[in-house]
């Protein structure tokens, strides 16, 4: 599949302003349906799934290939549509990648299809999310209830599905997800080319100033190899990472190194070649099982067997982290004849890089960073005949090495995916009329899910397909920066907040929260409010040449932070009466922004931050705009970056310091009432965000850690962005959580 730069709505605004006519995207390919037929069985089908603007279509067969095939399901991408990436699933004695659909109004209405590779998985939730943005256009631009998208209708889901439904089948721009039914009826670990759908170009930083200062120490095969010496006086361990730059897409790459089929792994991997799969959770958690000879590495003489897990995810930006941890299993007791080792924890980064103008061949840059003890480190820096090239540091650091030989050795996974593209048509067609926009108010999950006149539930057996060459390849951009300058930005109070209204003088001592507020620098399980000069920002130049800025100090004041212990996930929050909101001081207050995180726990936790204003919302800013916006406005703008200021380097690689786009992450949920705003962040609604939050849990007591909050600037006249507010949390401790009663 390959991506846009030009988005749906901006699109259609100019075919609208110009000639009266609409350009949508349109994206096809080959997916599994899975689901559960009328007797309780379940069943995974090969069927071609295809989206036009908002709407989507299931066939059996190729409808370019099969003129005036009808489609067995349909319906309509509406704005409250969630997509949530469920990791790898075994099925049929095959790996698959899971999507799973609902409505975050209603989670009864839902659905679930697979690919073949975490890629094309990553490249259909894109696909899902332009649709989403063609229903947020449509809302956007007003009209009569006949040619947009009807919210009454939307919401109200619980109505009969009418089986038959007609749509504007007219071509606009075609974009094919993967490569055929051949490629996932064989698994095959070939991919698509990565084309950014924004067009920024990718550079290997995050948006936090991190501490970490790294030396390249030696150059083995091509691949560097890098110690931190930022803290390099402790002695007891050190951090080094080995990194280079491979000839295949980051899909292709983490593909390889997730993949545990030895004939493959005998390829490029020296130590565990031998691995086997014991035990799997919730699509991005594994533990395996593995040997090694010791002939290979002489330090020993007896075989070594070894248990480690490992967790991964995918970022919004394309990186896909994979953490690699000892473990210990009870279907893996130490075994006769075998010395149990233990693996050092270590982690794989992979994204994508963009080439140069002109080449369509994908390159990624793969980085594995790992904890060793520094006995033998220091020798090997100093002397080729150290024993640490015979150890199991050295080994897995040479991964990277045999990876990025395996895949130049092998055209397959770099070819392949230069020629997965197969036709882009630009047709300008008219907006299908109302009658037809009226009969399709039909919710996607609900279609895919539900009862249809054409059963899915029918054997596949009779199904043949051919697979059609690519007919044009498109070219990868190559975005050149034109400067990366370290500016720091002042609050836009002046634009934001309503110059008109004498400001409020806010005392924080009559606002106080469950947690306490930092007093001095040995202080512990407690907050602050840093400044945003360790976030870096878009800068006023960001859409021409992508550079980004330090930020200044928070727009709001953080006022207070409550930690609670409750039984089930709390929205609303801030109508309980025991809320800071629900005071006599907080209902002075001009505008009070209040963020619940949802920590889903044994117990459930909620971290709830309150933060004000001196004035009420300026009427025509940015952040008016999101305060009384609607949510697929907020879902789109609501922006978090995280950053682990001190604590287990693991820790700080799982949870990353790129911004993330909070409301197509996790579920958000907005309430808006009086003088506050309350965001309800469901970070149980994602199987990646539980599995990150889970391992930040069991550090917590350890972690300093900074978020900071913003609204996301897309448009010229939105930038520079500012930080709305942030927080440092201090070591809190879970055991000092009140209780709220509901």
């Amino acid at each position: 599949m390959e991506t846009k730069s030009l988005s749906v709505g901006s699109e259609k605004e100019s075919g609208s302003e110009h000639s009266g006519v609409v350009g949508v995207f349109e994206y096809f390919g080959w997916v599994y349906h899975l689901g559960v037929n009328s007797i309780g069985h379940e069943y995974c089908h090969l069927r071609f799934l295809f989206i036009r603007g908002k709407y989507v279509e299931m066939y059996k067969r190729d409808p370019h290939e099969n003129p005036g095939i009808k489609p067995i399901r349909k319906g309509v991408v509406g704005p409250t549509l969630m997509v949530e990436e469920l990791g790898r699933r075994r099925v049929n004695h095959g790996d698959v990648y899971v999507l799973h659909f609902y409505n975050r109004l209603d989670e009864s209405k839902k659905g679930e299809i697979a690919c073949a590779t975490a890629g094309e998985a990553r490249k259909w939730m894109e696909a899902f999310d332009h649709a989403k943005q063609e229903a947020e256009y449509e809302l956007s631009r007003g009209g009569s209830s006949r040619n947009k998208l009807n919210m009454e209708d939307e919401i109200n889901l619980e109505g009969h599905r009418p089986r038959v439904r007609r749509y504007a089948h007219e071509l606009r721009k075609l974009i094919r997800i993967g490569q055929g039914p051949e490629t996932l009826l064989r698994q095959s670990s070939s991919l698509a080319a990565d084309v950014r759908s924004d067009g920024y170009f990718e550079r290997d930083v995050g948006d936090v100033i991190e501490a970490q200062k790294w030396k390249c120490v030696r150059t083995v095969n091509g691949v560097r190899i890098f110690e931190d010496v930022a803290d390099s006086q402790s002695g007891k361990s050190i951090l080094v990472k080995a990194t280079a730059v491979v000839d295949a897409s980051a899909d292709t790459a983490f593909e390889v190194v997730l993949n545990i089929e030895r004939r493959q792994r005998y390829e490029w991997d020296m130590l565990t070649g031998d691995l086997e799969l014991v035990d799997s959770y919730d699509g991005h958690y594994d533990v395996v099982y593995g040997t090694y000879d010791p002939k290979y590495l002489t330090r020993w003489h007896s075989k070594r067997d070894f248990v480690f897990s490992r967790q991964w995810f995918r970022g919004q930006d394309g990186t896909y982290t994979i953490l690699q941890v000892p473990a210990v299993h009870k279907k893996k007791p130490p075994r006769s004849g075998y010395h149990r080792t233990k693996i050092n924890p270590s982690t794989w980064e992979i994204r994508d890089l963009n080439t140069s103008m002109g080449s369509n061949m994908p390159k990624c840059l793969v980085t594995q960073m790992l904890e060793i003890n520094s006995s033998g480190w220091w020798r090997w820096k100093r002397s080729h005949s150290s024993k640490f090239e015979k150890s199991v540091p050295y080994a897995l650091l040479c991964q990277v090495s045999g990876l990025k030989e395996y895949i130049s050795a092998n055209p397959a996974l770099k070819f392949e995916v230069a020629t997965t593209v197969v036709k882009s048509k630009i047709s300008h067609v008219s907006p299908p009329n109302g009658e037809n926009e009226e009969e399709a108010q039909d919710e996607f999950y609900d279609a895919i899910g539900g009862d249809s006149s054409s059963s899915d539930e029918e054997s596949d057996d009779d199904e043949e397909f051919d697979q059609k060459e690519a007919k044009v390849k498109l070219r990868n951009v190559s975005w050149a920066i034109a400067s990366f300058a370290l500016r720091r930005t002042s609050a836009p109070a002046n634009k934001e907040l309503d110059p008109n209204v004498l400001p409020t003088t806010i005392d924080p001592s009559q606002l106080d929260g469950s947690l306490s507020k930092e007093k001095d620098n040995t202080d512990t399980n407690c907050w602050t409010s840093p400044s945003g000069l360790g976030f870096m920002i878009r800068g006023k130049n960001y859409l021409k040449d992508n550079s980004k800025v330090m930020g200044g100090d928070p727009l709001l004041k953080l006022l207070a932070v409550d930690w609670f212990t409750v039984d089930r996930s709390v929205n609303q929050i801030a109508l309980h009466p025991k809320c800071l909101v629900q005071s006599e001081a907080g209902k002075k207050l001009p505008f009070i922004l209040v963020i619940n995180l949802q920590v889903p726990a044994k117990p459930n936790y909620s971290l709830v931050l309150y933060y004000a204003a001196e004035r009420p919302p300026n009427k025509n800013s940015l952040l008016a705009k999101f305060v009384d916006g609607s949510d697929m406005f907020r879902d789109a703008r609501f922006k978090l970056i995280p950053s682990i200021v001190e604590g287990y380097w693991m820790v700080k690689r799982a949870v990353g310091t790129k911004a993330c786009l909070l409301g197509k992450a996790v579920t958000c949920k907005y309430f808006r009432q009086d003088n506050f705003l309350e965001i309800d962040v469901d970070i149980g609604s994602s199987s990646v965000a539980r599995s990150v939050i889970g391992l930040v849990l069991g550090y917590v007591t350890s972690l300093v850690v900074d978020l900071a909050i913003l609204i996301e600037a897309k448009e010229e006249e939105e930038l520079p962005e500012y930080i709305l507010g942030t927080v440092r949390l201090n070591r809190v401790r879970l055991d000092s959580a009140v209780h709220l009663d509901v």
